[in-house]
């Protein structure tokens, strides 16, 4: 007895023990599902590639200008004209209901939370009002100095010709007294008690230096020419600004802050202003003409600086993403925190609708669509899938406990591979909404191979034999032995072939990817237990129970008996018969025309590829746990990418060495330009690039402080902009006058005797929002090579960012593609040709075997080409599971084709039980995979859908390759390669021999050598 057959013969006759023991370990393994957690974190299929370590080291080593652990909303407001007063002050009150909302207001962050244009124009009209009474305060202080000044010339008039003992002296000398007081009164009202007396000092001051000028002119004819009379006058001077701008110091500081007035204070300044005065303000904040441009860039790219006339403009918003006391479970990579106070957000902002309407767009909005898609996708799909096959097997089993025992079955593999994952800590992300689907189509197919060969058993021995003389092997203990034993070794191979495909994604780096391999694996060995085992176990025992009372058990398989689908079924033997050559032509022309298609395939990793469109019409007549929500970030994503810069498109040069050599900074200068020239860089409203670097900062500072702008210009010899002497000092004090602005593109390292080192710069540039991942990463890279040109290895740079590191995951996907197919082949070649050797047949028939296959791969590549789908994150594993899946099919025929022929001995009879026997078997099972693939294109979630379609496709063509393709091969293989048995052409007309065991004895059947009959 084979090994099969004992391991079959064990398993029915102990099949309570089997089943008590599956059952505990189900539930054993079952009991890790609460643990799976999930991560919709599109960072998660990022691979540790050198542009992702480069990226690390820059969030390390620099600060960003946006805050620590925060992330940004972006509010974006839509109307006819956004620049209105009543537009920007509803914005300013709906600002105030975010502040009222608590649970908004405790994730912002303390410095700036909200910046919107609307801010800027109020605070800019509240500047100005401060500035214009501070200029008349001001001014007030300086007449009054004048003022001193010129009593102080009458009092020293009077002095010189007066008596200081005369009354009439005493007199005036005590009214040019009061007149000074006056003058310190008038010019001091408002003023504090401190600043009242530094004025009062530098009046004091003044009187003391005008007194002694005064006298150096009574004595000299030209004082100007006097030293000292320059030096006094020098003095008074510098207590003309001490007594007014030094006076007024922190009023004037008060006015450079960057500190917020409270937004009543803002919607106040706006209503007082009128329409005249709120026209030039709003020209003056969008001119463009800033430094820094910080409102332009709330403004979208067409917009024309200083036009009061806009239909479009963005207020942004900066959340702390720290979780607040217990730790917060992470969504995404976003905290649950965040995704609430975002979502109550949007709802608040559609409360807005009436007055303006409001955009928001945000991480947590965006977790929040891709895990409500998952799940809305999960729920659709699943009760599809699970009411597709359901149907399917009511038409294959035409059997209510069959059809049960089915649906079990999938319920237990599925518990074993989600309590795996929990088990083994993987968590649940976008690629494993299609586990179940995969599962429950593929797991299937075990019980129709195993129940049908069972059927075929039953119905053959009560053909051919009485009831008398039917034995053990026409019961149902028996028959069930018989079809394991006969089945089996198929599944095995089917089990270890489809896993080989899907562990090929372990060559991967995306670690998705091959954690979906792994669990796929998994998955696939549970239904080889529960539908090899479990399954099997539990049929016996209720079929000898119901016929221990009377019902028979037995049923037709499906596809045998003759009918429609058992002529359908042998158009394949029909035509390996009459024309095996020219069905092996035309595969190989179609099959040439595929692999043309397949290297024209693109790549996809865009975060679009994980957010689904608005659910159609269709399901809005779904049932409550199945109907989907609303979904617009997809839409409101491609609104933002066209006008304005989104948070994360931003590409990044990692310069890294000597960065404090001049000829470093001159290359970094002609990298700004080539950037900035870039066709993928980011324009703003002013027509102008963004680009951040050390030189771009050391401009900005230098506009703003004298002390650096003098020496920024000292160390540029040669005045072409760049520094060219003194760099690394240059640098030193540009960490003094703006540590904060130094530090986002400069990296220094303590050099270990008292200064510092400078060992890495960046340039940080905006990048449009719709540029494609591979675009901006060939100009950014070419950017970086000219960076390091003529470096003699004193410095490298670097090419990174989100759209670089997107571009890496959509390299690795191709890889992943080619690799995972290579591997596959090889791998799956060399275990069938094992096995079929080790089984005693000719290694060559597993080349034969897995022919079809390798030609549906090229027919589902060229199938993505011509329906413009790309390779993604899960259409990116289709080779390997085409391989994996399609060779299941093959197998089955092949494995099946080489009994029969062994135990008829006619080529022709052999193949027609193959092709109605298991091929109706590999019907029903393709049937229910291509439906439970196929209802994946109702998921949501855009990528399942493909992935569905794509798979779907995949299974009909393994299917069509298997019964129409792979017969011709087997009759060309038999001819040539194979055994000798007989070609005679009368086993290809008749009745079907019996199937399974029960065919024509091999002696009885050798009737001719192989070369009887031609075959035609």
């Amino acid at each position: 007895m084979s090994l099969p057959d004992r391991l079959a013969d064990a398993l029915t006759a102990h099949t309570r023990v089997v089943l008590v023991v599956l059952l505990l370990a189900t539930a054993l393994v079952g009991a890790g599902m609460p643990m799976v957690d999930d991560d919709s974190s599109l960072d998660q299929f990022e691979s540790d590639s050198a542009e992702a370590q480069a990226l690390e080291r820059i969030e390390g080593n620099f600060t960003s200008d946006q805050q620590e652990n925060a992330t940004n909303v972006q509010v974006i407001s839509r109307d006819d004209n956004v620049l209105t007063k009543e537009s920007l002050l509803s914005s300013l009150e709906f600002q105030q209901e975010i502040r009222a909302n608590e649970s908004i207001n405790s994730t912002l962050v303390e410095d700036q939370p909200i910046t919107g244009v609307e801010n800027v124009v109020a605070i800019t009209a509240i500047r100005n009002d401060q500035a214009a009474d501070l200029n008349q305060t001001r001014a007030g202080l300086e007449d009054g100095l004048n003022e001193t000044v010129g009593l102080q010339r009458q009092y020293e008039q009077l002095n010189e010709s007066s008596d200081e003992s005369d009354p009439e002296y005493q007199q005036q000398a005590a009214e040019l007294e009061a007149q000074f007081d006056a003058v310190v009164e008038n010019a001091t009202v408002g003023l504090t008690e401190n600043q009242t007396a530094e004025y009062e000092e530098a009046v004091r001051q003044a009187r003391q230096i005008e007194s002694q000028r005064y006298e150096i002119r009574s004595q000299t004819e030209s004082p100007e020419e006097n030293p000292e009379y320059q030096q006094l006058s020098d003095q008074l001077e510098g207590v003309y600004q001490a007594g007014t701008f030094g006076v007024l110091e922190d009023e004037y500081a008060a006015l450079e802050s960057d500190e917020q007035p409270p937004i009543d204070e803002q919607i106040e300044a706006l209503e007082n202003l009128d329409d005249e005065e709120f026209e030039r303000t709003i020209e003056e904040t969008l001119s463009g003409d800033a430094d820094d441009n910080f409102a332009i860039a709330l403004m979208a790219t067409s917009y024309d600086p200083g036009s009061t006339q806009a239909d479009v403009r963005m207020t942004s918003l900066t959340q702390s993403s720290d979780s607040d006391g217990a730790e917060a479970e992470a969504m995404g990579g976003v905290d649950d925190r965040i995704v609430e106070s975002q979502l109550q957000l949007h709802d608040l902002a559609e409360s807005q609708g009436h007055e303006q309407e409001y955009l928001v767009f945000g991480s947590g909005v965006i977790t929040d669509e891709i895990d409500r898609s998952m799940g809305d996708s999960l729920a659709i799909v699943g009760p599809l899938a699970l009411l597709f096959v359901v149907v399917a097997l009511f038409v294959a089993y035409r059997d209510l406990l069959d059809i049960v025992l089915g649906v079990v079955g999938i319920a237990a593999v599925l518990v074993w591979t989600f309590g795996f994952m929990g088990w083994a800590g993987i968590a649940f992300n976008q690629m494993f909404v299609a586990v179940p689907v995969l599962l429950i189509g593929l797991s299937i197919d075990y019980a129709i191979h195993v129940f049908m060969r069972h059927r075929e058993q039953r119905e053959t021995r009560s053909r051919s034999e009485t009831q008398a003389d039917a034995g053990t092997a026409g019961d149902v203990r028996g028959s069930m032995t018989v079809a394991l034993a006969g089945v089996g070794v198929a599944l095995v191979w089917v089990t270890a072939t489809t896993v080989i495909g899907f562990l090929s994604n372990l060559v991967s780096p995306i670690g998705p990817i091959r954690e979906f391999g792994i669990v796929s694996s998994v998955g696939i060995v549970a239904a080889l237990i529960v539908f090899g085992a479990l399954i099997p176990a539990a049929k016996v025992e209720f079929d000898e129970f119901l016929e221990a009372r009377g019902i028979d058990r037995r049923k037709r398989a499906f596809g045998t008996g003759g009918g429609r689908f058992s002529e359908l079924l042998t158009v394949g033997s029909t035509a390996a018969r009459k024309v095996p050559i020219l069905v092996l032509v035309l595969v190989l022309v179609l099959s040439a025309g595929g692999a043309y298609g397949a290297t024209q395939v693109d790549t996809s990793f865009e975060e679009e590829d994980f957010l689904a469109e608005d659910p159609p019409a269709w399901t809005e007549n779904l049932p409550g746990g199945m109907s989907p929500g609303e979904y617009h970030a997809k839409n409101d994503l491609e609104f933002v990418n066209q006008h304005f810069q989104r948070e994360g498109s931003q590409a990044q040069l990692l310069v890294e060495g000597e960065v404090d050599d001049p000829d470093a900074l001159a290359q970094i200068d002609a990298a700004r330009d080539d950037a900035a020239e870039s066709s993928v860089a980011y324009e703003l409203a002013t027509g102008e690039e963004d680009v951040q670097d050390p030189l771009s900062t050391m401009e900005r500072v230098a506009a703003q402080n004298e002390s650096f702008n003098e020496s920024f210009h000292a160390a540029d010899t040669d005045d072409d902009g760049v520094p060219d002497e003194n760099v690394s000092a240059l640098y030193d004090q540009l960490f003094e006058t703006d540590e904060e602005a130094a530090s986002q593109v400069l990296s220094r390292t303590d050099g270990g005797d008292g200064g510092d080192e400078y060992d890495a710069a960046r340039l940080v540039i905006g990048v449009e929002g719709d540029a494609s991942a591979a675009d901006t990463t060939d100009e950014m890279r070419d950017i970086a090579d000219g960076i390091e040109d003529g470096s003699d290895g004193r410095w490298t740079a670097t090419a990174t960012g989100d759209p670089i590191v997107s571009h890496i995951v959509e390299q690795d996907l191709l890889n992943t593609v080619l690799e995972s197919l290579l591997i596959t082949l090889v791998a799956v070649f060399a275990f069938l040709a094992v096995a079929y050797w080790l089984t005693g047949n000719s290694a060559s028939l597993g080349i034969v075997t897995l022919l079809p296959v390798a030609f549906s791969v090229s027919w589902i590549l060229g199938t993505m080409y011509l329906i413009g789908m790309p390779f993604n994150v899960l259409t990116g594993m289709i080779t390997s599971l085409t391989i994996g899946l399609g060779v299941a099919y093959s197998i089955h025929i092949s494995a099946r084709y080489s009994l029969e022929l062994e135990r008829q001995g006619n080529v022709w009879s052999a193949l027609r039980t193959t092709v109605t026997g298991t091929g109706g078997a590999l019907l029903g099972s393709a049937a229910t995979t291509v439906g439970g693939f196929g209802v994946l294109a109702f998921a949501i979630l855009p990528a399942l859908q493909q992935f569905g379609i794509i798979t779907a496709l995949t299974i009909t063509y393994a299917f069509l390759a298997s019964v129409v393709v792979l017969p011709a091969l087997l009759v060309l293989w038999t001819r040539y390669f194979g055994p000798e048995v007989s070609f005679d052409p009368s086993g290809a007309s008749g009745p079907t021999p019996a199937a399974s065991d029960g065919g024509t004895p091999a002696s009885a059947a050798h009737d001719g050598s192989k070369n009887d009959g031609d075959g035609e």
